[in-house]
């Protein structure tokens, strides 16, 4: 099942307990939020109990919508998306791992748009992830 390193509703994750979890992609963690933070001064960083089942997330909003949810694991983290079809062709358009883009394009349709779960274990994935919040911001 993927749920939530975080699933007691009564306690909030705190930096320490999240540094503790996240072990090395603690630092691919932080730089993901300073990015969006560079990217959309403005934005509210929140944590949300999503129930039993998934636990605590983390959600980088702007005032129109989730840029990101974080996703605490097991030693990594997920990053998550949602996109409308504008930022989908967006997407598919750019210079994106094909990977993520055949994700994208097999995900269910919903009114809110696709979402997607990026596993982050390493650097690597760290560009396409740039990308896809500057798409997000975009659109």
């Amino acid at each position: 099942m993927d749920t939530s390193v975080f699933s007691n509703k009564e306690i909030i994750p705190g930096d320490q307990a999240l540094s503790e979890e996240l072990k090395k992609t603690g630092d691919l963690w932080n730089s993901i939020r300073d990015y969006v933070q560079k990217k959309a001064p403005d934005s509210v960083e929140e944590w949300k109990y999503s129930g039993k089942k998934f636990g605590w997330s983390f959600r980088i909003n702007d005032k129109k919508r989730v840029i990101v949810y974080l996703l605490p694991r097991e030693a990594y983290f997920k990053a998550a998306f949602v996109f409308g079809q504008k930022a989908t062709d967006a997407i598919i358009n750019s210079t994106i791992s094909d990977t993520i883009k055949k994700e994208l394009l097999s995900a269910k349709v919903y009114a809110e748009g696709r979402g997607i779960r990026i596993d982050v274990r390493d650097p690597e994935v760290l560009e396409d992830i740039r990308r896809l919040i500057e798409i997000k911001l975009a659109y």
